[in-house]
């Protein structure tokens, strides 16, 4: 998925939007595309993020955000042509748009790369380093994603390291995407912020007609205190698209975003919190080693 357009829908979970629209911006967007829709969570500021996501309906030029966080976000899209790949970024230290006008000390780099993942500088809106890897995920999968936010010490510099993960249920094994270095001299970065979103990036009107829709469950954060917390708390949150044929709730071990063709806000408003279940399940242990933490 092009970055185009991914910082609105991040700003409006922030609640950081203050940009006046015209009524026919707004109007063209509600007949081209689905409105992006949000899992905004109740957290600290946390070591590593874990959740699950189970598309329930998808279609071409679909992007499914299991985790986003201040720096960066994990997710799966379903491309243009139907192909199917995991996406990991991180954004530079830097407030332009010009991908070659960061200077190399603010920069995000790659110091690891996982088997077949593939990686590159993006620009647009924001800029930073992306990678993605391609894996077919099936509609009813329960797909498993990983993020950690480490500090280390380098010649007496501090850098913050972004380590994403997915479990690849074909191989039964934890498939590593990048780790994302990015400079940090003033404060360390814990991942705050976390969200979910489900967005329409094919917008050829067309697709605004076609139901989206994504379980996100099982959701944990290792707090400062390295003890995992499930978070249960979340609130629903939408970009500037006007479009009202969106809804979340409940649904199982979490929540479920859904946007687009027939569906009606029915079940909670938007700009509402929710309140799930008491969780029922468990951070699976293979996590543990993998970011060096045995404490559940």
């Amino acid at each position: 998925m092009p970055l185009k357009n991914l910082m609105l829908p991040i700003l409006a979970i922030l609640g950081l939007t203050e940009i006046a629209f015209s009524a026919p911006d707004l109007e063209m967007e509600k007949k081209r595309q689905c409105r992006s829709v949000h899992l905004s969570y109740e957290m600290g500021e946390s070591l590593a993020l874990y959740t699950e996501v189970v598309v329930q309906k998808s279609a071409p030029g679909t992007y499914f955000c299991a985790m986003g966080f201040n720096s960066g976000y994990l997710g799966m899209q379903e491309l243009s042509n139907g192909k199917k790949i995991i996406v990991f970024s991180v954004w530079d230290k830097s407030n332009t748009d010009d991908k070659n006008a960061v200077d190399e000390s603010k920069r995000a780099r790659v110091l690891e790369t996982g088997e077949g993942v593939r990686t590159g500088r993006f620009g647009g809106e924001g800029t930073g380093v992306q990678s993605f890897y391609d894996y077919d995920w099936k509609v009813g999968e329960a797909v498993r994603f990983l993020v950690q936010a480490k500090q280390v010490i380098v010649d007496g510099v501090a850098y913050t390291d972004f380590k994403g993960w997915l479990y690849d249920g074909k191989r039964k094994q934890w498939q590593s995407m990048t780790t994302l270095r990015t400079p940090t001299p003033k404060k360390r970065i814990y991942l705050r912020g976390g969200y979910g979103f489900v967005e329409d990036f094919r917008r050829n009107y067309k697709s605004a007609k076609i139901i989206r829709r994504a379980r996100f469950q099982n959701t944990w954060s290792l707090g400062l205190d390295e003890k995992w917390t499930p978070l249960t708390k979340a609130r629903f949150t939408g970009d500037r698209n006007p479009a009202t044929n969106v809804d979340a709730g409940k649904d199982g071990d979490g929540f479920f975003l859904q946007t687009g063709g027939a569906t009606e806000m029915k079940t909670n408003k938007l700009w509402s919190w929710m309140q799930g279940d008491v969780r029922k399940g468990k951070l699976p242990k293979s996590v543990l080693p993998l970011i060096g933490s045995e404490k559940k």
